[in-house]
């Protein structure tokens, strides 16, 4: 049985696309005959504290659906502080080349990235020990960093650069889960084998059912992070509510911003409720009529794999982030689109929205088309005959 391990920063019991796309791999690895182990650092996302069963832990080892997950230590931190965020990157790094110095490693390892700082560890690393390293790039760092504004061409960019052309230059194939990513990458390094793999979901969606007490307004939802990247709360500001209602789950650093907007707006109809298991969350989520996926800022190389999973569950999608998620859903009639960062125009597509026309029928059509498109075990399939060529 040939090994494969994984390296990620995020994995279940952590909530999010990132954990939720590797816990997929990896369970659709090991269906497919591989022996699979997992590393990735003790649960603290999106909190930024260790989860209370895994507190004073140093490492915590466990095997689930035969999957070896071995959970190492870090300083968990979500700052707003860059030395605070950089040093939490550096200690994850550091118990990695620690279990590395005393484990035997697989000869083939799939390495997640972002975080640069922590594929830079095991390109770093591993490569001199003849590893075959296959590099999962799920966004462009640092260029992503700088369009969301958190870098600043300076020094420090120049070093990430540096690092990310050294990532690609030591993989051995390069996965990018958009054409945009992977286009990017042969800009730096031409002569490198890439392979579109797409953030596809893996799981039975609930029944579609007609919601008879549906209000008159369309209920529109998100659920995700309430981060900076997303605008939630300038989302809620800029929106008209005369026939629209607006809801959220999810945890994120503007959850208090959005609460508080919230209170002080007690008429208009908005409503956060909280954050729920992403099972139950299936569920909530048919009860809508549409959900909406925004983006402060159009990110290149960003495909959210909210597209996906949303439109497994058959639920009609209006996107708000540009580029090539935009593409997906016009391809693939999946719903509605607004340029990014345009709040009128988001308005006025939201007022072209007939209720009548967000029916069984159209979710139906919607799952249908998700089915055929976005199969994960296809890709997978795909994917894992590309590797036999490597391992």
């Amino acid at each position: 049985m040939k090994e494969i391990l994984i390296v990620t920063s995020y994995f279940p019991p952590e909530t999010g696309a990132a954990s939720n796309r590797m816990c997929h791999l990896a369970e659709g690895l090991q269906k497919e005959g591989y022996k699979v182990s997992v590393i990735t650092p003790l649960p603290n996302y999106p909190t930024g504290k260790i989860f209370p069963k895994y507190k004073g832990k140093f490492k915590a080892t466990t095997v689930e659906n035969q999957i070896t997950i071995h959970r190492l230590w870090l300083y968990a931190s979500n700052s707003k502080n860059k030395f605070l965020r950089l040093f939490a990157m550096f200690s994850y790094s550091f118990s990695l080349v620690w279990f590395f110095v005393w484990n035997k490693i697989p000869k083939t390892v799939i390495v997640q990235s972002p975080p640069l700082l922590v594929a830079f560890t095991n390109m770093l690393f591993l490569k001199s020990k003849h590893r075959k390293l296959i590099l999962n790039v799920s966004d462009l760092w640092p260029i992503a960093g700088l369009e969301l504004g958190a870098f600043k061409k300076n020094f420090s960019y120049r070093m990430l650069e540096k690092i990310e052309r050294y990532n690609y230059k030591k993989a051995t194939i390069i996965l990018g889960q958009s054409e945009e990513i992977l286009e990017h990458i042969k800009t730096l390094s031409p002569h490198k084998e890439t392979y579109l793999y797409r953030n596809y979901p893996n799981f039975n969606p609930p029944k579609i059912e007609n919601n008879t007490n549906s209000p008159k307004k369309i209920t529109m939802v998100y659920a995700g992070l309430l981060g900076m990247a997303q605008g939630i709360y300038k989302l809620c500001e800029a929106l008209d509510y005369s026939k629209l209602e607006f809801h959220m789950y999810g945890a994120g650093a503007e959850q208090s911003k959005i609460e508080k907007f919230i209170a002080k707006h007690p008429n208009l109809p908005i409503f956060y409720h909280g954050e729920i298991s992403r099972k139950e969350l299936h569920k909530e989520l048919l009860k809508y009529d549409i959900t909406i996926i925004p983006l402060l800022n159009r990110i290149y190389g960003s495909v959210p794999s909210k597209i996906f999973e949303y439109a497994r569950l058959g639920l009609p999608i209006l996107y708000f982030g540009g580029g090539e998620g935009e593409n997906i859903i016009k391809k693939h009639l999946l719903g509605w689109t607004a340029k990014a960062g345009d709040y009128t125009a988001l308005n006025y597509q939201i007022s072209k929205i007939k209720k009548e026309d967000l029916d069984v029928a159209l979710k139906e059509k919607i799952r249908r088309t998700a089915l055929q498109a976005f199969d994960f075990n296809m890709q997978l399939k795909k994917l894992t005959n590309r590797l036999f060529l490597h391992l």
